[in-house]
């Protein structure tokens, strides 16, 4: 139960991040140490990166519905782990997709 209650926690923070980016008046970062790329319509692209990061957190959350139900030190926390790898490499991918659709050339 615990450990249900700190991935929620985790995925209100990452829900947190999507508001921040829907609500700015810059191009936001993505990527941790890397600057915002230099895009055509930053409303659009702050509102596709924000959903992106809503999507994220509501899956992360979805995965996280397991731990509910597991016992501690469960082979059940695999599929849970493998599951959250492959959402985070999918939402890059999306992003680089966002990032091309809307930079600057």
């Amino acid at each position: 139960m615990i450990g249900f209650v700190i991935w929620s926690l985790v995925s209100a923070i990452l829900l947190g991040i999507g508001i921040s980016a829907w609500k700015s008046k810059k191009p936001v970062g993505f990527f941790t140490g890397v600057k915002p790329p230099e895009v055509k319509d930053i409303s659009k692209y702050n509102r596709s990166v924000a959903v992106l990061w809503f999507v994220y957190a509501i899956l992360i959350e979805i995965c996280g519905i397991p731990l509910l139900f597991l016992e501690h030190n469960s082979a059940g926390f695999i599929p849970v782990i493998i599951g959250v790898a492959a959402i985070t490499i999918a939402m890059e991918i999306v992003y680089l997709q966002i990032e091309k659709t809307y930079k600057k050339l």
